[in-house]
Order: C-alpha cells, then sequence, then structure tokens
C-alpha cells in the first residue's frame, strides 16, 4: 500500500499518516519518511521518536511548534525548546513503587478529607512494579539458597508486600509482579516490551513505538533492543502516571561510533565499563547517547543491553541502539510471537527507525570507539567510570594502603570479602552467565574451590536463568564452587548483600585485612555494596569466578596463577577463560525460548504472595503502630511553595560525588544507629532490621535515614559522628534530623551546599523527600546528577548551581555563617540568576549569582506549587469539581 506523500511538517494529524499491511491487519501509523525526506536520515533515530511522539499526541499549533523545533535541531546539533514526551507505560521496583503508593493512598485520604472521591484518583497510563529489591543474599553457597531467602524476605517484609497487594487491587491498572519473578529491567526485556505495539484510535488500528519511562536510573536497559525508555525520580513518574507530559528541552544528542568488531575473550561488560568511562571523560551529563556505525552490527542484542544499562554510570539519559535484525532475533530467542516480531520489522522499516549501520546521522557530539580495540577491564575501586585493565587491580589499590597487623587464616592483605554474579547489567545476557558457568566448569574440572571467608552468590535477572543453565549443565558447575542461585532480584548490587562471613568481619576487626567486593554490578561507590566495604571492582560474571578463586584482590590474573591446583599444578586465567565457540556451544544445548514465559509464569504464581492478605478499600488502612508504613505529612494539601526571599542556615555543607547513597542509603540498617534505637523503641528486633530500603514507606525512619553514611564528610565539621552535623547558633553537634528539627521549631530556613555531580547513584525519590522533611528549601551545589536535580524540584525544593570557580571548598563555609537567598516565585524562570550572599559570622559579605538547575516551564510551575504531590492533588480537586480546600492558603514545609 503507498504512503500518503507529505510535503510541509507541520500540517494536521491526517496529512501525517501513512499505513501499511502486516499480516492481513492495516495499520495506520506517523510518516516520518513522507513527513521530512531526505532530511529524517540526518536526524538521530532517538529524535526521530520524540518526533513521532509530538505529531501522534499533540495537536494544533503545539504540535506543528514542536516538529519544526525538532526539524530545526539538525542546524545547530542543539535546542533551547520545549517538547512534551507522552510514554506508553511506567516501570517501577518495589522500594520506587512502595513509596510512591504510599503517597497515592495518603493524597486518596487528602482528597476524601477534603471531600472528593478518594477512588478518583488512579493512574492514567498502565504501571508495572516488581518486587525485586528486597531480597537479601542470607543463605548462599548451598542448593536450597534461593528458597531459603525467598522465605526470609517474605517474612521481613510482609506488612509492605500486603499493601502493595491493596494497591493493585485498589488502583486501577497497576500490576504488581511478585518476588522471585525477576529484577524489573530484565522483565522488561523478557516479557513486557514489544518494541512497537498498537493503539485503536478514531476506528483505526495504530503501530506505535513502545515508550516507557521507569523509576530506575537503568531503565535504558531497554535501549538495548530499540525501546525508547529512560529513568525518572518517583516523583516525576508520578505526575506521568497522573496525566502530565515529560516536559523537556528537546535533548543534545551524542553519537558513539562504534566499529569493527569484539576480539575473542572480550565481553559486553568490557565494552560497558570502555563506554563508561570515555563519556564520562568527555562530560556527559544528562544528554542522550545514541550508537551507530559497522561496529553495531557485530553486537548482539545481549552485548547491547549491556553497554545501554549502563547509561547512568556515563552520565546519560539513554544508551540507546536502534531496531534491527539483532532486535528480531532477541525477540524470537525469549518467545514472543512471530506476528509480533513481522510487525516489528515491518513497522520499524516503514517508519523510518530501522537501523542502518552505513548511516552518519548529525549529533551535538561523537566520539569513536573501536570494538576491537576493547580489552578486558574492570572498573574500580570506588566508582564505575574508573577503567582498569584487570591486570591492575594492585595499582589501584595502592592508594589505599594498608599494612596488616598480623595474618588471619591465610588471608592476604585485600582479600575478597564478595564475590557476586549480580545486576540487571550483567545477568540479563545469558551469553554473560554462560561464560561464568564455563569458568566454573573448567576449575571444578581441575579441582580448585573458593576460600571459605568469601561470600559466594548467583542471582539472575531472569527465574529462565536457572532452565538455561541447568539444561547446560553449568548450573551445577557454579554451585561446585559456590555460585549456587540465591534468588531472583538485585540483591548485593544494590546493597543487600546480607552480612559478611565471620572470618572476614573477624580480620577486619583484627586490623588483619581490607575486605574488597568483586562484583558484576553497575556501581561500587563506598558503603554502596555493604556498610563496611569501601572498596570495590566491576567486571564481567566470569571474572568475578575467577577472582573468586584467586581470593586475593590485589591478584595479576594476567600474569600470577588463579590457583595452585591440588596436583601442584598453577592454573591461570588462559586455562579457564571460555573462548566463544564455548560459549556458543553451552547457549545451543542451554536455550530454549519456551523458558521465559513458563519461567516468568510459574514465578507468578508465588503461593506466599498470594496468600498475603490485603484490603479491599478505596482508601488504606494506616496502622499508626506500623514501622514499615506511615501516612507521610508531605501528601497533604497545606504543603506550599519554598521559593522567596530568606536567610538560611546551612545543615550541611559537602564535596564532590554525593551518590543518592549517601543521602538515602538502602544497604542494611547498622545495629547500633540511632535508627536503630528509633525502630527498637517501637518494638522491632535490633537483629532483624531488614534494609533501609524496607522502610521507604515510614517518612520517620526515612527522616533520621537521611545523610547516614559513615563515609559521608560534613565540612562543617568533618569529625562529626555518622549523620549528625552542627547547629549554627549554639555549635551544638547532634544528629541532623534533631538540628533540623531545632532550626524548625525556631522558624528558621536551611539550606544545603556541596560539590560537583550532587546526587549521582540511583533515582531515588527519598534522597529528595528526606530533604524536603529536614526543611531544605534550596541546594546549591557545583553540579546535579539528571535524575536527583528532578526529583529536588519534585518535593519543591530550589536547586541552584555555583557559577564557575564556586566550590564549597573555595566557599569555606564555617559554623554561624548563613546564606541568603534571592529566589522570588513569579521571577524564577528556567535556567534564571538567582542572588546568594553568604554572610560570615564576623559580618563580612561574600556575594555570587547562581543559576537555577531549573529547565523547563512545568518544573517552575511544580517549585511554584511546592512539588509534584501538591500539584496532583490541586489538578485532582479541580477536574473532580471540589474546592472545599483548593483555595486555601498552603505553609511551607
Amino acid at each position: 500500500m503507498q504512503n500518503k506523500k507529505r510535503t510541509t511538517p507541520d500540517a494536521d494529524m491526517t496529512s501525517l499518516e501513512g499505513q501499511f499491511c502486516a499480516g492481513d491487519i492495516t495499520y495506520r501509523y506517523v510518516d516520518l519518511p513522507a513527513m521530512l525526506g531526505p532530511s529524517l536520515a540526518r536526524l538521530p533515530v532517538v529524535l526521530r521518536l520524540l518526533l513521532e511522539n509530538v505529531a501522534r499526541n499533540m495537536e494544533g499549533d503545539e504540535r506543528a511548534a514542536a516538529i519544526a523545533a525538532i526539524v530545526a535541531w539538525l542546524d545547530s546539533g542543539t535546542s533551547e525548546a520545549e517538547i512534551a514526551f507522552q510514554p506508553g507505560r511506567v516501570l517501577m521496583h518495589d522500594t520506587t513503587s512502595t513509596p510512591a503508593l504510599v503517597d497515592i493512598a495518603a493524597m486518596r485520604d487528602a482528597l476524601a478529607e477534603a471531600g472528593a472521591d478518594p477512588a478518583a484518583l488512579n493512574p492514567v497510563l498502565p504501571v508495572d512494579a516488581s518486587v525485586d529489591h528486597s531480597l537479601a543474599v542470607e543463605a548462599f553457597a548451598r542448593p536450597n539458597a534461593a528458597t531459603e531467602n525467598l522465605r526470609i524476605e517474605a517474612r521481613r517484609n510482609a506488612e509492605r508486600y500486603s499493601f502493595l497487594r491493596w494497591a493493585s487491587k485498589a488502583l486501577k491498572g497497576v500490576r504488581i509482579h511478585p518476588p522471585g519473578t525477576g529484577i524489573m529491567h530484565t522483565i522488561n526485556l523478557e516479557q513486557l516490551a514489544t518494541v512497537v505495539t498498537t493503539q485503536p484510535r478514531d476506528g483505526a488500528l495504530w503501530a506505535v513505538p513502545d515508550t516507557l519511562i521507569g523509576t530506575d536510573s537503568h531503565t535504558p536497559m531497554i535501549n538495548g533492543i530499540g525501546v525508547l525508555g529512560w529513568g525518572v525520580g518517583g516523583l516525576e513518574a508520578q505526575t506521568v502516571m497522573f496525566g502530565m507530559p515529560v516536559m523537556q528541552r528537546i535533548p543534545d544528542v551524542v553519537g558513539v561510533r562504534l566499529a569493527n568488531a569484539l576480539q575473542p575473550g572480550v565481553l559486553a561488560t568490557d565494552l560497558a565499563l570502555t563506554v563508561t568511562q570515555r563519556l564520562r571523560a568527555i562530560g556527559v551529563s544528562g544528554e542522550f547517547v545514541e550508537f551507530f556505525g559497522p561496529g553495531v552490527a557485530t553486537l548482539t542484542a545481549g552485548d547491547r543491553a549491556v553497554v545501554a544499562n549502563m547509561a547512568p554510570e556515563y552520565g546519560a539519559t539513554t544508551g540507546y541502539f536502534p531496531i534491527d535484525d539483532q532486535t528480531l532475533a532477541y525477540l524470537r530467542a525469549t518467545g514472543r510471537s512471530e506476528a509480533s516480531i513481522a510487525l516489528t520489522g515491518t513497522y520499524a522499516r516503514r517508519a523510518g527507525l530501522w537501523f542502518d549501520p552505513a548511516s552518519t546521522p548529525r549529533y551535538t557530539r561523537t566520539i569513536d570507539i573501536d570494538l576491537s580495540a576493547v580489552g578486558m577491564h574492570v572498573a574500580g575501586p570506588r566508582r564505575p567510570q574508573d577503567l582498569l585493565a584487570y591486570s591492575d587491580t594492585a595499582a589501584a589499590l595502592a592508594p589505599f594502603p594498608f599494612e596488616a597487623r598480623a595474618r588471619h587464616h591465610g588471608m592476604p592483605r585485600y582479600p575478597v570479602a564478595i564475590a557476586a554474579i549480580t545486576s540487571c547489567t550483567n545477568t540479563s545476557d545469558p551469553a554473560l552467565l554462560m561464560a561464568a558457568g564455563i569458568v566454573a566448569r573448567k576449575a571444578r574440572t581441575r579441582g580448585l574451590t573458593v576460600a571459605p571467608w568469601i561470600k559466594t552468590s548467583l542471582a539472575p535477572g531472569s527465574p529462565a536463568a536457572a532452565s538455561y543453565l541447568a539444561r547446560s549443565g553449568l548450573r551445577d558447575d557454579l554451585s561446585a564452587v559456590g555460585f549456587d542461585i540465591v534468588g531472583f532480584g538485585c540483591t548485593t548490587c544494590i546493597g543487600n548483600s546480607g552480612p559478611l562471613t565471620p572470618a572476614i568481619r573477624d580480620a577486619a576487626a583484627a586490623g588483619a585485612a581490607w575486605p574488597v567486593a568483586m562484583l558484576s554490578g553497575n556501581r561500587n561507590f563506598p558503603g554502596r555494596i555493604h556498610p563496611d566495604l569501601s572498596l570495590g571492582f566491576i567486571m564481567s560474571p566470569p571474572l568475578v569466578v575467577a577472582f573468586a578463586l584467586a581470593g586475593d584482590a590485589e591478584r595479576d590474573l594476567s600474569r600470577d596463577p588463579v590457583q595452585i591446583a591440588p596436583d601442584g599444578t598453577p592454573v591461570f586465567l588462559g586455562d579457564l577463560w571460555p573462548t566463544r565457540d564455548d560459549i556458543t556451544a553451552a547457549l545451543a544445548v542451554g536455550a530454549d525460548p519456551a523458558d521465559y514465559r513458563r519461567d516468568f509464569a510459574l514465578a507468578s504464581a508465588n503461593p506466599v504472595w498470594a496468600a498475603l492478605p490485603s484490603a479491599d478499600s478505596a482508601r488504606y488502612p494506616w496502622d499508626d503502630r506500623s514501622t514499615a508504613l506511615r501516612r507521610p505529612p508531605f501528601a497533604a494539601l497545606d504543603q506550599g511553595s519554598q521559593l522567596g526571599a530568606y536567610t538560611a542556615w546551612p545543615l550541611l555543607v559537602l564535596g564532590d560525588d554525593i551518590t543518592t547513597d549517601h543521602i538515602s542509603p538502602a544497604s542494611a540498617i547498622p545495629p547500633d544507629s540511632f535508627v536503630a534505637d528509633f525502630l527498637v523503641s517501637r518494638g522491632d528486633d535490633r537483629d532483624d532490621l531488614n534494609v533501609f530500603a524496607s522502610r521507604r514507606g515510614n517518612w520517620e525512619v526515612m527522616l533520621r535515614a537521611a545523610f547516614y553514611s559513615r563515609t559521608l564528610v560534613n565540612l562543617l565539621r568533618p569529625d562529626a559522628p555518622t549523620a549528625h552535623t552542627v547547629h549554627g547558633p549554639s555549635g551544638d553537634v547532634a544528629p541532623i534530623f534533631e538540628v533540623a528539627q531545632r532550626y524548625r521549631d525556631d522558624g528558621q530556613s536551611v539550606v544545603l551546599i556541596a560539590g560537583e555531580r550532587y546526587g549521582t547513584g540511583s533515582s531515588r525519590d527519598w534522597a529528595a523527600k528526606g530533604q524536603r522533611l529536614l526543611g531544605i528549601r534550596a541546594v546549591i551545589a557545583v553540579s546535579f546528577e539528571r535524575i536527583h536535580r528532578s526529583n529536588l524540584i519534585g518535593m519543591g525544593i530550589l536547586p541552584l548551581r555555583m557559577p564557575a570557580g564556586v566550590h564549597p571548598q573555595t566557599l569555606a563555609i564555617a559554623p554561624g555563617d548563613t546564606v541568603h537567598v534571592s529566589a522570588d516565585a513569579q521571577a524564577l524562570a528556567p535556567r534564571c540568576k538567582v542572588p546568594v550572599r553568604i554572610v560570615r559570622k564576623d559580618g563580612s559579605v561574600e556575594a555570587f549569582d547562581a543559576t537555577a538547575a531549573v529547565e523547563t516551564r512545568l518544573e517552575v510551575e511544580l517549585l511554584r506549587r511546592g512539588g509534584v504531590i501538591p500539584s496532583i492533588l490541586q489538578r485532582t480537586l479541580a477536574q473532580h469539581g471540589t474546592d472545599a480546600l483548593r483555595d486555601r492558603p498552603a505553609r511551607p514545609a
């Protein structure tokens, strides 16, 4: 069927349509080739997807302006124009969905108290939430570890899981995937993503791209199969769930040209770490990244997903690979229907979204990576962008000198404490798990074993992994060297590593060792993996097995033996490393497309989950005795704007690279902390407090947990105890939440000052919510990570960028200094100047103009209203005709 020809990009929707047949069905679609003609080939594919989205979803003059702005982007490779992106669905996990759904439950209460129908508040987009972030590695290195860990998880989180079941019944369009079904991004790849979907509209069936946003920074993993999606904070997701588009500036796009092919023995992880280092080195911060060039065609969809997953680590919003034959092969390998595969291929070609290896679109910036030059790598020991040859771990540890006071059970001075095959990043690609299994098989054949002090674990992203590993025989080999499956969830990657072995704890306490983590995850920030571990290396799954066998983080595996076999033979890494043919053969034996649907369905039928009690009411029945779920005070109609002109005390002054783990930890709650004291005072067991992430439904716990990190240095008082600060007027040192309450009681404002990359890491909305509860009105930083900046705005906190040359170290803020901020609500505009004055204790003044880190008009409006939640409440009341409290004066939080 012939497409209708278009001559102008600003025509109405009818003139933008094309149609085609797939099978015996006729589909309409937005005809991008006819809309732009030869210019389309110059437009990055990610911008073609945004163009399709605005053409289909916007109307009239706004649509014409958005289309024209995207086309005009080609002139300079950048734009200040805003567009409205409307994704098709929302993806969440349990520790982001729980606080979001708690907010919604509290908003329903607020609506009911205002005289409105609480059941009127429902998401307008499909919402999928996986329960994957709560599984901890308690049992390991035994065949029943997964069953035992799932049992412990269900016991610890029963109340929270009952709440999630209530939400799935009370809220339309919310679907919860129970524990054991896998990691959210793997579920998205294997089960949820359609790549191309259909949409009824005006009596016709439209073919449209599958698009989404997710409340986890690693959502771009889905970019590996050509689906446009990225991570946002839970607060921004709430705006989208309730019908507001994602308002954004047309992004700059960094093109990464890939040439040639990876050398034998080099894996997708090595490429992902290389990309991370290269893009961080050129200062990527929030741009879209798109991969192009002939090297792309040499990468499988699994390879691409690994690289796309680490977009937040290289600072990007996306890490996009366009649709091609590898995409279709992945859909077929994971059991998608032939009809859907045919639709995907036909639509992508007709719509101008199919990948052309010879194409060279116009990008804002471009870098080249020669795949044949990528070597075997690790990253660390404290940041994912710190790339090393796998042989250089000793050199990387040298800046952290440590002399053991004594030998302890034969441990080296930097023993491997945790060896974890973990994270969606590397366990969603069957080839990487097969590679790990082959190393285990070869080690088992030679009689090699793992030292007893090492905590080993294998936590695949998908229950299908158990089937294909077992079918290939590699599951038994992994078990033989301690890598039994411990469950299907995030586990160690997000800090749920469970306790260290007694031997490691004793050695560290005795000053005999500085323990190190080896993991296949995506982040190795100090304290991220375990509160007592400040050093860790990211690497491929087979290299995790190799370092576990070596037991020594300083071992140079390029020349030293991994281990001496029982017969006295030195066994080197080359003796264990899989060839490409080894991996291909294992996949041929193990892979079965039927695994994915069947194993996911079996895991979804979790009887423990199904047996959990849950309420059937429109409003959630809060329990005042609960230490897991409490109605949050910020989900109310009286939470107003924090803008204005004011003098504030600095609550904290921080340096560079403050992560969301520093601001709102997810790891185990230390039993000797004041957070633990609070929970114990309310009846909890000090020895079974679970992780911080499990308490995100309880604002009182999360308030006390704010900035609870042993590695965080408060420049106001560097020697202060963990999570303590200085009360400016008195000089007293006390827990941060207590000092914040003193300021609040005295009617005084507070701000926070920080260095570069403030809020890097996970898309953790509680990192912003905790700051709002502390009363922080503005964060003044050198730079912000994209998602955290958005979350701050979502909580009504103004993010301000310092001018060049100004840094917390140069400001040298001291106790007793105050900060005056002039942020008039009516004058606020995207990227406007905001005067700031530092008034020293001695009366001297230092002034500068900060820049509002506000990108869109919608963000300005959110700040004027006090954040996302007040905006949703006011909008819902207006839509449903209730004005009982809509216009009553709001008070600042």
